[in-house]
């Protein structure tokens, strides 16, 4: 194949701004998917990206296209997901590109992972198409919207591509524009291979399918071939394209993208962003770019029926072959047996990964708060990391505790901007500046800590700015400050599971909110059950649950008053005996209450 007749590009722009929908009228106009075939979000394979319109994995697709100059064309597409916890993903599929589509809805504009992705595609020195898409709704703007994206790219507003993806309005003028102003596929023929992994899933007879762009060399399905991170060797069970599904040929030449069946039967070995080359006299130098992806988010998953413990295991491991990302670790608890402790990369990836297990395996789930990585000094010097409340030393051996803090970016419409400061202010967050994306729209960015951020800052922020907020963070710094463990304790017992890491500040009245909370949840017993929060051994907030009343005088009548008392205090010693015993079950809805505590 030319090399000058390859064009690799993706589509990148913020989340339900068309990106599935104008690559569904690509393929339809290239013939790649026929008609019979065709059904809409055609490259989001699983359910739950088709009801929340939002794509959660990369997908590739192989293109073919006569042009307006007579010439064929192989166009290699990939589509991005559109959600912050994904960005890795982006910058990996953004890394085997020459150009990118960028998709600006006609009536919402510029919003924040617009940004956050031309500023990974600007790092990567990728060609930038900007695409004004919803041009059929009532209350577009393109002329608008396309002098906003002109301030931010510098590209003319008279040369960008105006188009409605759902109509198929303009399609051909961007896969023209991708030909004209997209440059050929660099890299020398001659190398070594080096092909970038910028993708992978598992599949169960070829085991885990890496896909891979062809940066120098030849990729043969007859050589032995190794990771250069991970040192991992394999001979390929079978290479291809996705035309869009899989198709196997002999060879990838130099520019080209496909995939790799490696047969590995974890994705540990082959992991996003790594550089596939031939074992023996292979390139030494990987492409630049790999990271391992570290979790931000953490939190426990327990079977609500301890049986399904093994079926929980067997799901994650299934799982984790199709989400290099995810991460886990068996912890068990007092209050809720054993499960497992689980990293992601943030909030909507925890929630999708939750939903994919109790849907995909039938799992019944219960998820303790989420809590972020801390790094505790002790006074001996050494420095630990924890993710886990539980898992935090006493008191008395502590130095100082760090807490990961973020930069973030609230795109907003000006008249939010006091209520969005409020909000930030409460959340112990610092205002950093103030950008004006035009008359009428404003950048705020702040630095703002992590666990204040994954609750329900997200909710809270789409509430007080009445939907017209986006958000984008990133990594700051990890930051001292006076934090503790608030511990629950309920009959005396320290319930693990329920366990927060919070400001010394906010301990008090988090403490009280939780106390009352609990004693709303936790069910009447025959005895007084107390709820207390704790800090180390300070008692700073205190509910009882009242007993159960039985009338043990009701059969007592008449008579001595000397014989009621002698019921009165038989009952009493049996309360007492029972209280010693007795065990008291926190329901499920104890747990969630600790994600709703900041609500009120």
């Amino acid at each position: 194949m030319d090399r000058n007749h390859i064009r690799n590009f993706c589509i990148i722009a913020h989340i339900d701004h068309g990106k599935s929908t104008l690559a569904d009228r690509l393929l339809q106009l290239t013939g790649t998917v026929s008609a019979r075939d065709m059904q809409e979000q055609f490259l989001d394979g699983m359910d739950l990206e088709r009801e929340r319109g939002v794509t959660i994995k990369a997908s590739a697709v192989r293109m073919d296209y006569v042009a307006k100059d007579g010439q064929t064309y192989v166009i290699n597409l990939i589509d991005t997901p559109g959600h912050v916890d994904f960005s890795y993903e982006v910058s990996r599929a953004l890394q085997a590109c020459e150009g990118a589509v960028l998709v600006v809805d006609a009536s919402q504009g510029i919003e924040a992972q617009t940004l956050a992705n031309v500023y990974l595609a600007l790092e990567q020195d990728l060609e930038i198409i900007p695409v004004i898409n919803k041009i059929d709704l009532p209350a577009a703007r393109p002329a608008d919207i396309a002098h906003e994206v002109q301030e931010l790219l510098g590209v003319p507003a008279e040369d960008m591509v105006l188009i409605s993806a759902k109509q198929g309005l303009g399609v051909q003028d961007v896969l023209e524009k991708v030909i004209t102003q997209v440059k050929p596929p660099s890299g020398n023929p001659d190398a070594p291979l080096r092909a970038l992994v910028f993708d992978s899933h598992y599949d169960a007879y070829k085991g885990v399918v890496a896909y891979v762009r062809i940066v120098d060399g030849r990729l043969d399905k007859r050589q032995l071939l190794r990771l250069i991170s991970t040192e991992a060797r394999f001979e390929p069970v079978e290479i291809g394209i996705f035309n869009p599904a899989m198709q196997p040929i002999e060879a990838l030449e130099t520019g080209e993208v496909g995939y790799v069946a490696t047969g590995f039967k974890t994705v540990a070995e082959c992991r996003v962003g790594d550089t596939l080359t031939v074992a023996l006299h292979g390139a030494e130098e990987a492409l630049p770019g790999y990271k391992q992806v570290k979790p931000m988010v953490f939190a426990g998953f327990y079977p609500t029926d301890n049986d399904a413990y093994p079926d929980l295991r067997d799901a994650l491991d299934k799982l984790q072959l199709n989400d290099a990302s995810l991460v886990y670790e068996p912890e068990s608890s007092q209050a809720l047996n054993f499960g497992f402790r689980v990293g992601f990369l943030g909030m909507f990836h925890m929630e999708i990964v939750q939903e994919r297990l109790e849907r995909e395996y039938d799992l019944d789930i219960l998820a303790t708060a989420p809590s972020v990585e801390y790094q505790v000094r002790k006074r001996d010097g050494e420095t630990i990391s924890i993710d886990s409340p539980a898992q935090l030393p006493d008191e008395s051996v502590i130095e100082e505790i760090r807490e990961p803090w973020m930069n973030i970016q609230v795109y907003v419409p000006e008249e939010y901007f006091g209520a969005v400061m409020d909000l930030v202010l409460n959340k112990r967050g610092e205002y950093v500046t103030t950008e004006y994306l035009d008359k009428s729209r404003v950048v705020l960015h702040y630095r703002l800590p992590l666990s204040e951020l994954i609750v329900d800052f997200y909710d809270r922020l789409k509430s007080v700015t009445r939907g017209y907020a986006s958000l984008d963070y990133q990594f700051h710094e990890y930051r001292p400050d006076d934090l503790v463990r608030l511990d629950v304790l309920v009959n005396n017992e320290p319930v693990d599971a329920l366990a927060l890491i919070v400001h010394r500040d906010d301990a008090y009245h988090r403490g009280q909110k939780l106390v009352t909370k609990l004693k709303e949840l936790i069910p009447r017993q025959m005895f007084v059950v107390p709820i207390q929060a704790a800090v180390g051994k300070r008692i700073i907030s205190r509910a009882n649950v009242a007993a159960q009343r039985k009338d043990v005088l009701a059969k007592c009548y008449g008579g001595d008053i000397s014989r009621k008392k002698k019921l009165l205090e038989k009952q009493k010693k049996g309360k007492k005996r029972m209280k010693m015993i007795g065990s008291v079950e926190v329901p499920q809805e104890a747990f969630m209450a600790l994600l709703r505590l900041d609500e009120d």
